[in-house]
């Protein structure tokens, strides 16, 4: 599993928080450090219907907010986020909030007034991180995926195998010096999956011939007739 920059930088974002000039902020600094899908609201009681739509990689969480706070949040998106993980990075000026939040479910926090180099790094590190767990995710799918074809394809040839088992003393083939079938009894073509065409010395209406069946490789050639006494 590999990861490229550019795979974080087209990470979608939302950034929750009641204080405008803490939105623009934020916006600036992710959109200036080359990030491409970054949105916002102002409203925390739409992150739930936003984030079921648009399955955020990572949600810029403030805690503080009237009507309905960030731990309120976090606790309705803990319900409707379908894998488990709850990709949210908590933003609060409050000290004894941030181990509050990172027990209720947040990944990370960052503290106000920002500091910005700091806030790019978490950010930066806590995306990286929902990628991977995100392509961990999705390889496990194919691999449980490719674990029940090879199943399947296990149980159909054991099967195929007991029932040649089965049938093998009722079988009887021969071929010639060049591997060709020449006389089959029983259903071997069918079985072993073998498609041929005329068996040696039959022609095209007669795909192959039966145990039993004489018939001789060779034409058949009629005496000359003699010449009559003068």
């Amino acid at each position: 599993m590999r990861l490229t920059e550019s795979d974080i930088l087209n990470a979608s974002v939302l950034i929750v928080d009641d204080q405008e000039s803490n939105v623009l902020l934020l916006e600036q600094m992710l959109t200036g450090a080359g990030y491409r899908n970054v949105v916002s609201t102002m409203n925390p009681r739409e992150v739930f219907a936003l984030h079921r739509k648009h399955h955020y990689d990572l949600i810029l969480l403030d805690l503080q907010m009237p009507g309905m706070d960030g731990f309120q949040v976090m606790e309705g998106l803990k319900t409707s986020d379908t894998d488990g993980y709850l990709p949210v990075l908590v933003i609060t000026a409050q000290p004894g909030h941030k181990l509050r939040a990172l027990q209720a479910g947040a990944r990370d926090f960052i503290s106000k007034p920002f500091d910005l180099v700091e806030a790019r790094t978490r950010i930066h590190n806590m995306l990286e991180v929902r990628l991977l767990y995100k392509q961990l995710e999705n390889y496990n799918q194919v691999l449980e995926q490719t674990v029940r074809e090879r199943t399947a394809e296990l149980r159909e040839s054991e099967a195929r195998y007991r029932s040649l088992t089965e049938l093998a003393s009722d079988w009887y083939w021969e071929q010639d010096e060049n591997m060709h079938f020449t006389k089959v009894s029983g259903p071997v073509l069918e079985m072993l999956g073998i498609r041929v065409g005329p068996l040696a010395g039959e022609g095209p209406a007669a795909p192959w011939r039966m145990a039993g069946t004489k018939r001789s490789a060779k034409p058949c050639r009629r005496p000359s007739p003699r010449a009559s006494p003068s």
